[in-house]
């Protein structure tokens, strides 16, 4: 088996090492992913520039592009014969709600899935982050589950496992995707040359976060894991729109 490991936190970043090595002893692994840190890139490619790689001493390819640049450009031109599985992560953070719209760490995997591979994205969350290992286990144990019993082609999977040791973990628990409030303001500063800069500033606090959602199950000591499908197509409000429409 071959698997394809991509992120969005950059080649060198713990997340995706350790994440090899547990991997490793599975299947081929493959790493290609961006040379900086792409936090929040979600599903950008890059039209304008140029994509170079760099092939690393341990292995690992590094690219001057986006995390779905580089599955795309592993998938279709720096391997010959294509992986069984692209895994994204693990990422140094939680992508839970709906920043998982803006999330490199899932657009990669999408784009694992556009271009027709089973695919699944994993997170730590926690605000230390000590504990990738239990998050490689348990990308391993859905990793094996996926040979056994492969899910449908429209789909991906979105983990999120709890920074805490492996046997703190209270299971897992298939979710649905929370929500945030309204993002808080920017934060408005000065330069050293004294011209006005903005940075993002904190996420809005949890709106949609009770039972059954993936911001609960990890606030519980669970691993959620969330099916998502890249058709955005709002399928409840067609006929709606369409009497609305009419109406016009």
């Amino acid at each position: 088996m071959k698997i394809l490991i991509s992120n969005d936190d950059g080649v060198h970043a713990p997340g995706i090492r350790i994440l090899a090595e547990e991997l490793a002893d599975i299947a081929q692994v493959m790493v290609v992913a961006p040379d900086r840190n792409c936090s929040g890139a979600s599903n950008s490619l890059t039209l304008t520039n140029p994509l170079r790689i760099h092939r690393l001493e341990n292995g690992y390819v590094s690219v001057n592009g986006t995390p779905t640049d580089c599955v795309h450009l592993a998938i279709r031109e720096l391997y010959e014969d294509e992986p069984h599985i692209v895994v994204s992560g693990i990422n140094a953070g939680a992508n839970l709600g709906d920043d998982t719209l803006y999330s490199g760490t899932v657009a990669a995997a999408m784009e694992g899935r556009f271009l027709g591979l089973p695919a699944i994205a994993v997170s730590l969350v926690g605000s230390k982050l000590q504990h990738y290992t239990t998050a490689a286990h348990y990308a391993r144990r859905i990793i094996e589950g996926l040979l056994q019993s492969p899910l449908a082609v429209d789909q991906i999977l979105n983990i999120n496992v709890p920074d805490l040791p492996l046997h703190e973990i209270q299971g897992i628990r298939v979710t649905r995707l929370g929500c945030r409030h309204r993002a808080e303001g920017m934060v408005r500063t000065m330069d050293p040359a004294g011209r006005e800069i903005f940075w993002l500033g904190p996420p809005g606090e949890q709106q949609d976060a009770g039972q059954g959602t993936d911001f609960d199950a990890v606030a519980n000591g669970y691993v959620s894991i969330t099916p998502l499908t890249v058709d955005l197509t709002a399928y409840r409000q067609i006929g709606p729109l369409q009497d609305w429409i009419e109406k016009l």
